[in-house]
């Protein structure tokens, strides 16, 4: 790793990389960084909607809100990139970057002065891990994150909320985190909806104690309700955005957010205008008028997170922190003396750091925007999109991209958050993807669509649960077909009566691979979810496919992305290839045709242990005690090989050679074998 400071008579650079050499050249007057070298495909940049391959595109690194359709740009960019070569750059700065990619053998760099910039070489693994480490060490979430989550942006009472533990009950499905986003009084965002208290002028904090519920016509008593929820293994995650909100004028006057609103005033508690005067996000985007704090500023979280610890206290679990993309101009400066110029791009980083700092261990923080060092504040979600196809293969893009750009724990909403609800095929596919990513969860926008004039919703029927689902479209066998798992289906008979219940209960056995995965990703800074060219470079092959992707070392992903698609071309790098819900074999270096029998083409790389808590491998996708210390099987690969699983409570090492098997670690006695070989 070089990193090299450029100045008037230090502006040209020479670096070694695969056989050849990168020339390097800074242009103080044009403030412009020229790389020459030989390339074909560049990665990396955060989250790219439109693919995973950069090359022949200019790419903008600026963090930006856009509702739905994201193209080229970006709720989370890094200012990171590397070459199918192993060339890699980043830089320190948070101002606006542009990265040229279109010409021939030639990579441009437009970038603020007084940039540090860090050049690399080496494999993917190595460059990813080594820019994470530039902004220190990963957080490793919570088991509990590794479960279904569960959504919809209308349940904004307590009634609603607590129907949604029977609504789990009735239809036999498992969940492991609810998240609110309906639940405050919309104005301070940290006080539930409908409660009575007395004002606190000047920043004081609030205490469980503070408020009277008795009233309420919504949530009369939210204690109680997050004590139902995790008695019923949920766990509470409430919706958090970064305003002083400026109410509209048809909005009922919210006195203690007109006192936070003084209170920042008075105190610069806010990020300012280069004249000093508060700076508000401009007409045309979200919350216009509102101003924004200024989370470089210890007093700023001191009192921000003083109103929000009496929710902890509450038994609230984390955050889902949505916005955060409110910096839209250079002509700003915050307490830590930095200005737009130089750290715009910061802010949503800053916003999810002093977050996860507050929340400390054994909570979840969940997060849209960020920057440089999203490793450091888990999880991220792909943000806002339509329900269609193409949207689907375009959050593929965002979360594998993200994965190059050292985002480990990443979902999106399932089958869509926004307009017309999907169709049930679209629904069934996305739930099969997003079993297989780092975070599961379905949810929706509120109904009839909070942007109507772009893309109605469903009116008064708009969320995207399996039983929503089968209502709307009058298809009660569809909760069945998401329920059940018949060995012997096939793939849209009548006697199919899978799917969705299967799914989310598949995602349950899976917890003890996604488990000890998470806590390898978290400790040697290595994603998750792992597109083809990351751990097979070299392959020119693997290098074209940018729609699959390991999960882990172990599983191999290939979603079907098309509707009513219940087949495709598969490419599997070299090694040998098990079929995992038929078992079959395959040679790596070719590209198969997969078939409806496989019922979602998901693949174990041979030589290679899953672990999965379930009764035996005829019983996945049936219910299964949350108790993950009972009904381990291990599914083992191949004719050798070798697996350690570590976890914060376990490690659990597997090795076998032909038909012997041995085991050792956490339950090792009460393990089953389940052999593809």
């Amino acid at each position: 790793m070089i990193e090299w400071e450029p100045n008037k008579n230090d502006a040209n650079l020479n670096m070694p990389v695969d056989g050849q050499v990168a020339s390097i050249c800074w242009n103080e007057q044009t403030k412009l960084l020229t790389m020459s070298l030989a390339y074909s495909a560049v990665y990396g940049m955060g989250e790219r909607y439109n693919g995973l391959n950069q090359n022949d595109r200019i790419v903008k690194i600026e963090v930006e809100e856009k509702f739905c359709n994201q193209g080229d740009k970006s709720y989370c960019p890094s200012p990171f990139f590397f070459t199918d070569t192993g060339f890699s750059f980043c830089t320190l700065s948070g101002g606006t970057l542009t990265f040229d990619f279109t010409q021939k053998n030639v990579i441009t760099v437009h970038a603020p002065g007084n940039c540090k910039f860090i050049f690399n070489a080496g494999t993917p693994a190595k460059l990813i891990s080594e820019y994470m480490s530039l902004s220190g060490p990963a957080i490793l979430p919570p088991d509990w994150v590794f479960g279904p989550w569960i959504s919809a942006n209308h349940w904004n009472t307590q009634k609603e909320t607590e129907k949604q533990i029977e609504l789990l009950k009735k239809y036999q499905f498992p969940a492991t985190v609810l998240v609110l986003e309906a639940w405050s009084d919309e104005a301070t965002f940290y006080i539930f909806n409908g409660a009575k208290y007395k004002e606190k002028p000047n920043g004081g904090p609030f205490a469980v104690g503070d408020f009277d519920y008795s009233e309420s016509a919504y949530w009369p008593n939210p204690q109680e309700m997050i004590e139902k929820l995790h008695k019923a293994g949920l766990h509470l995650v409430l919706w958090q955005v970064p305003v002083y909100k400026q109410q509209g004028d048809d909005e009922i006057r919210n006195h203690q957010n007109d006192l936070d609103r003084e209170d920042a005033v008075k105190r610069s508690l806010c990020i300012h205008n280069l004249d000093g005067t508060p700076y508000k996000i401009p007409e045309g985007h979200w919350f216009p008028g509102s101003m924004i704090p200024d989370f470089t500023n210890p007093e700023t979280c001191r009192t921000w997170f003083g109103k929000r610890q009496y929710l902890l206290d509450m038994g609230v679990d984390g955050f889902k922190t949505d916005g955060g993309e409110f910096v839209c101009t250079d002509e700003v400066s915050f307490y830590d003396g930095s200005t737009g110029k130089e750290s715009r791009n910061c802010y949503p980083q800053q916003y999810t750091k002093a977050y996860t700092k507050f929340l400390g261990d054994n909570h979840v923080l969940f997060s849209r925007a960020g920057y440089m060092g999203q490793h450091t504040t888990p999880c991220h979600w792909g943000g806002d999109q339509q329900s269609t196809n193409d949207e689907l293969r375009h959050v593929l893009s965002a979360g594998l991209s993200a994965a190059l750009s050292g985002i480990l724990f990443w979902g999106f909403d399932l089958a869509g958050f926004a307009g017309p609800l999907p169709t049930l095929d679209l629904y069934r596919r996305a739930t099969m993807l997003a079993c297989f990513t780092p975070i599961m969860q379905w949810h929706s926008e509120p109904d009839g669509g909070q942007f109507k004039e772009l893309m109605p919703g469903g009116e008064g029927n708009n969320e995207r649960s399996p039983w929503n689902m089968a209502a709307a479209y009058n298809a009660p066998e569809f909760v069945d077909e998401m329920r059940f798992w018949h060995k012997a289906a096939v793939y849209n008979s009548p006697e199919f009566v899978t799917e969705m219940r299967f799914w989310h209960w598949l995602r349950m056995n899976l917890q003890p691979y996604l488990m000890a995965t998470a806590f390898r990703c978290a400790a040697e800074k290595v994603p998750m979810m792992r597109p083809l060219v990351y751990e097979w470079p070299r392959d020119k092959a693997a290098r074209q496919v940018e729609d699959e992707f390991l999960l882990g070392d172990a599983i191999l992903v290939a979603p079907l992305l098309e509707e009513n698609q219940t087949a495709r071309e598969v490419y599997l790098p070299e090694g040998e290839w098990y079929a995992f819900f038929t078992g079959k074999r395959y040679h790596g270096c070719q590209t198969i045709s997969t078939t409806a029998d496989m019922k979602f083409p998901v693949f174990i790389r041979s030589g290679y242990a899953v672990p999965l808590h379930a009764d035996g491998m005829d019983s996945l996708g049936n219910p299964v005690s949350q108790n993950l210390n009972s009904k381990l099987i291990l599914l083992v690969t191949g004719a050798a090989g070798k697996s350690t699983f570590t976890t914060n409570k376990s490690v659990l090492t597997c090795e076998w050679k032909n038909e012997k098997v041995r085991v050792e670690g956490t339950g090792a006695e009460t393990v089953q074998i389940h052999h593809f070989c």
